[in-house]
Formats: C-alpha cells, sequence, structure tokens
C-alpha cells in the first residue's frame, strides 16, 4: 500500500466480509488481504474451533471441519445455539471497531453496512480442492462437503432465516472462481477493493 493509500486509510472505518462456502480459498484470501490492506482479521470458524476445543474436541488439524469429529460438533451446534450466537456476538462487536476483513458465514446477513464478498464454486471443484488439502479422494470429499453443508445451512436457516450458499441479497460482489487460480482471484478482489472500498481520491 502506498502513503497515499495509507493516510487515506486511517481515517476510515472499513468492514469487508468474505464468504463462500468450504473449498473456495476464502480462509487464505482472507488473511492475504487483510495483510495486504493492514486489516484486523477475524474468522468465524477459528472462533467456532476455540469454542469446540473448550468443549473436549481437538479442532487444530486441517480439515478438521469434514471430519467425523468436526461433523459431530456441528450436531451440538444444531441442538445448541449458544456456539454460534457468542461468536456472532463477538464478530459485530469487532465490526463496530472498523478496519477489520470478517471470514464468516453469518456476518453478511447480520451486518448492517461493511463490503460483503461471495466466493462461489462449483461443488465438483470445491470436493477436488478438499481432496487436495486433507489427502482424501475426491468421492470422499464430495460426500462430506454434502453432510457438512447441509447441517451448517440447517443452523443457519433455524437462528437467523437466512438460506446459505442460495441467498446472494445481501453481497455486493459474488465472484465465479471456479476458471480462477488463487493468484488470480487475490488480483480480482485487490482491484474491487482498491476501487470501491479503499476509493482513495486523486
Amino acid at each position: 500500500m502506498d502513503q497515499n493509500t495509507k493516510s487515506f486509510f486511517v481515517g476510515k472505518k472499513i468492514v469487508i466480509c468474505i464468504s463462500g462456502m468450504a473449498g473456495t480459498g476464502k480462509s487464505t484470501l482472507s488473511k492475504k488481504l487483510a495483510e495486504k490492506y493492514t486489516l484486523k482479521c477475524f474468522s468465524g470458524g477459528d472462533a467456532l474451533k476455540e469454542l469446540a476445543n473448550a468443549e473436549g474436541y481437538d479442532a487444530s488439524r486441517q480439515g478438521w471441519w469434514e471430519s467425523p469429529e468436526g461433523l459431530n460438533f456441528l450436531n451440538e451446534r444444531i441442538r445448541n445455539p449458544k456456539f454460534d450466537q457468542a461468536v456472532d456476538s463477538k464478530l459485530l462487536e469487532y465490526a463496530k471497531q472498523g478496519n477489520v476483513l470478517l471470514d464468516s458465514w453469518t456476518m453478511p446477513w447480520l451486518l448492517k453496512g461493511g463490503f460483503k464478498i461471495w466466493l462461489m464454486a462449483s461443488i465438483e471443484k470445491r470436493a477436488a480442492r478438499v481432496a487436495e488439502r486433507d489427502k482424501i479422494t475426491i468421492g470422499e470429499a464430495f460426500e462430506v462437503l454434502k453432510e457438512k453443508e447441509e447441517r451448517t445451512k440447517s443452523i443457519y436457516k433455524t437462528l437467523y432465516g437466512f438460506s446459505l450458499g442460495e441467498d446472494f441479497a445481501p453481497f455486493d460482489l459474488v465472484l465465479d472462481t471456479d476458471n480462477l487460480s488463487a493468484d488470480e482471484v487475490f488480483e480480482v478482489l485487490c482491484r474491487v477493493i482498491g476501487n470501491m472500498v479503499i476509493s482513495v481520491p486523486s
């Protein structure tokens, strides 16, 4: 970020939300964008993992959400909304502080204001990415993604009334990532954020 951008950015309270189903690369992109624009990055998924650890789970390994243990914790969240409500309350507090990037499935619906991005990718592409990441077959990744996403959608539909992955009304940008590399997605998002969010005057 050049000096002119920095001086303008200090006076603004930027809030960016990035969402997308598992395998779209949203977590990695969120961290890269937060670093580029000197934003604090908060992840709803990471916060839920901390709560899972407090309940006796070991959520430290990569791909934990798609594991049997991760799916068991999803069932706990279905039975008791306290986990999601605690995380969402904390993310809303962070948003009020400004200059944050939120990696979250719920904030686009719960947060007023902010710039909201949905990363879209086909289930086939996402399954391939998850299979490579977690060292499982594409078939296994496909099945576990379907199961996880059905339960997750149920949680948010019951708790907040929105349809995750189906309702794009809150979003300022919906980007299809199927035919883009991670670097290309990052470049597109940087252009959009630079033009529409930071809007450095000439």
